[in-house]
């Protein structure tokens, strides 16, 4: 059995569904024999590839992923997709709160700087924050070096006052799993990313009705806030964007299953 294939099997045997495409990715990490089998082993037990590696792929971007920190989801490209669409010409704004590795709002400015067919680049200002100081460690190394700033906090209260009616594009991917799914969620993800990150309380919408609340005071005329939601949560989450004055609207992507409400500040 070469070395390839005892990897395989290795994770195979732990449940690993993608076990060759992980066995490729983990062999391209190692530097030397005794790392890749103690990268493998990490795997085995259950930590998510993407923290083994330590980098992600999202939105075509290679997301650096530390141990601990939230891993972005494939699914939460729609938010970037949606967050990109709604952004306006000039110099945009953008604010990504529950910020994690900082993943969503380096997606939304990289993809904004860049030139598509009928539309100018633009150059955006990038603000993120996170309460949790792994998530904040990580962040930096993902969203300074592009020149955006990072701050640790709770929600609004790190963010710089002069912010205030500023935001063209504020998104928060807050968690929005209800307190009692949290057991049912994947181990990777139950036993290796901080209960900050999954627990969104008793309906999984605590933090973000929060959030929709206090978003109106950061946004500009125009802006938007964009929150990720499971299909069930997205009426109750319009329900808290149009209590806050904002005039919300539903979109959902069926390839991804992903669910965006998206709530516009209009004067």
């Amino acid at each position: 059995m070469s070395a390839n294939q005892a990897v395989v099997a290795r994770l195979r045997a732990a449940g690993c569904v993608f076990a060759e495409d992980e066995a490729l990715l983990l062999q391209q990490a190692a530097h030397t024999p005794a790392e890749l089998d103690a990268m493998v082993g990490q795997r085995v037990h259950g930590l998510p590839l993407e923290q083994v590696v330590g980098w992600a792929e999202f939105c075509g971007l290679r997301i650096l992923v530390d141990p601990g920190v939230f891993v972005p989801r494939r699914r939460s490209e729609f938010l970037v997709r949606t967050a990109v669409t709604l952004a306006s010409a000039g110099r945009p704004v953008v604010v990504d709160l529950c910020c994690g590795t900082g993943a969503l709002g380096l997606a939304v400015t990289a993809h904004l700087s860049a030139a598509a067919p009928g539309r100018l680049p633009v150059t955006a200002e990038l603000h993120a924050a996170d309460i949790d100081s792994a998530a904040v460690a990580c962040a930096r190394r993902n969203v300074e070096p592009a020149g955006g700033r990072v701050y640790q906090g709770d929600l609004f209260a790190p963010l710089p006052a002069g912010l205030r009616d500023t935001v063209t594009v504020l998104i928060c991917n807050a968690p929005y799993v209800p307190t009692a799914d949290v057991g049912l969620l994947p181990a990777e993800a139950r036993d290796h990313e901080p209960r900050t990150a999954l627990d969104g309380g008793p309906d999984g919408l605590a933090v973000l009705r929060v959030v929709a609340a206090q978003a109106p005071r950061w946004l500009a005329d125009g802006g938007h806030l964009l929150v990720e939601t499971s299909e069930h949560q997205a009426p109750l989450m319009a329900a808290a964007m149009l209590a806050a004055g904002l005039t919300a609207r539903v979109r959902t992507c069926e390839e991804s299953g992903a669910t965006v409400v998206a709530g516009a500040h209009d004067s």
